[in-house]
């Protein structure tokens, strides 16, 4: 099962892997109930019965081998009548059931709740052994204005990623000046890190323990966020070093995820530098440009038998092919 928007094109990339394969599959946005998709689950005489429509199509919550949680959307967003509460009860109907079937997950929702949080994943990075910029998040002023003074050369990037506006709008990493007042950080907690004068970014998508990462060269003074730079580079395929290897299957299993995509910075030494993991990346766009076959890992991943046991973890040992 996969839970995400229709509009995923994506998803759509793993699905033609899983058809080819005779995999049965089938998505389910949570944004559809209580309307394009239903839910009902049974609980007696000590076992439970789970089923979901979506689509016209009937599955039992006991038969899923895996749920991939890719980017679902609000649970019952789109129904006839929309309200906090709906989504309150629909979430609660939906996730506390999937939580009580034998799949596989890819990534767990408590797993992927707690991955989003930037502070979170640096210092799970720090523990696996990955190198990590100096980094200080603060409402202090005075201590914005010391770290500025130990590291003269910063980046300023928002804690939680992208402004929740509608659409959402990616907030670029940019550059601290070196007159920067910081007295505007008492209105809300600001990260800045050293900026690692880097000479390429890499993107690793780990799934399992398959990792495909990717290159992209870059100007040491250049743009410092790849997403809003114009450049002419193209993503290539590149080894993993062993060191990042073990870094990264160590935060994986730390994190209990079985996907990640990591974002590194290159520096002129070959030092790959850890900026973050979103557990729910892209890698489409990877996949065109190196030619790499993530969609194809993933479906083989999905593919494979339930474990038989509880879907409490999910981390990358589970998911070790």
């Amino acid at each position: 099962m996969i839970l995400t928007s229709e509009a995923d094109v994506t998803a759509d990339m793993v699905v033609v892997h899983l058809n080819d394969a005779a995999v049965p599959v089938v998505r389910l946005d949570p944004a559809d109930l209580t309307g394009g998709a239903a839910l009902s689950g049974e609980y007696a005489h000590g076992s439970f019965h789970g089923r979901l429509s979506s689509g016209g199509r009937l599955v039992s919550v006991n038969g899923l081998r895996s749920i991939w949680t890719r980017r679902p959307g609000t649970a019952a967003a789109r129904a006839a009548a929309p309200s906090a509460w709906l989504a309150e009860e629909a979430e609660q109907a939906l996730y506390g059931m999937l939580r009580g079937c034998d799949a596989r997950w890819m990534n767990h929702p408590d797993a992927a709740r707690r991955a989003r949080y930037k502070p979170w994943q640096l210092r799970v990075a720090q523990r696996c052994g990955l190198p990590v910029p100096a980094t200080l998040i603060t409402t202090f002023p005075q201590a914005a204005r010391a770290f500025a003074v130990r590291h003269p050369d910063l980046v300023v990037k928002p804690v939680s990623g992208t402004h929740p506006q509608d659409p959402p709008r990616a907030v670029p990493t940019s550059r601290v000046p070196p007159d920067a007042d910081f007295s505007a950080v008492a209105f809300g907690p600001t990260l800045l890190q050293r900026r690692i004068a880097k000479r390429a970014d890499i993107r690793l998508t780990a799934v399992g323990d398959r990792l495909l990462a990717a290159r992209k060269t870059s100007e040491p003074d250049g743009e410092v966020d790849v997403r809003f730079t114009a450049s002419d580079a193209p993503w290539c395929p590149v080894e993993v070093p062993p060191p990042v290897a073990e870094g990264v299957h160590a935060y994986l299993r730390e994190a209990e995820l079985s996907y990640g995509a990591f974002d590194f910075a290159e520096d002129a030494d070959g030092m790959w530098w850890f900026l973050e993991c979103n557990q729910s990346g892209q890698f489409g766009f990877i996949e065109v440009e190196t030619g790499q076959p993530i969609s194809r890992v993933i479906a083989e991943w999905l593919a494979r038998p339930a474990p038989g046991v509880g879907a409490a973890g999910g981390g990358a040992d589970a998911a070790a092919p």
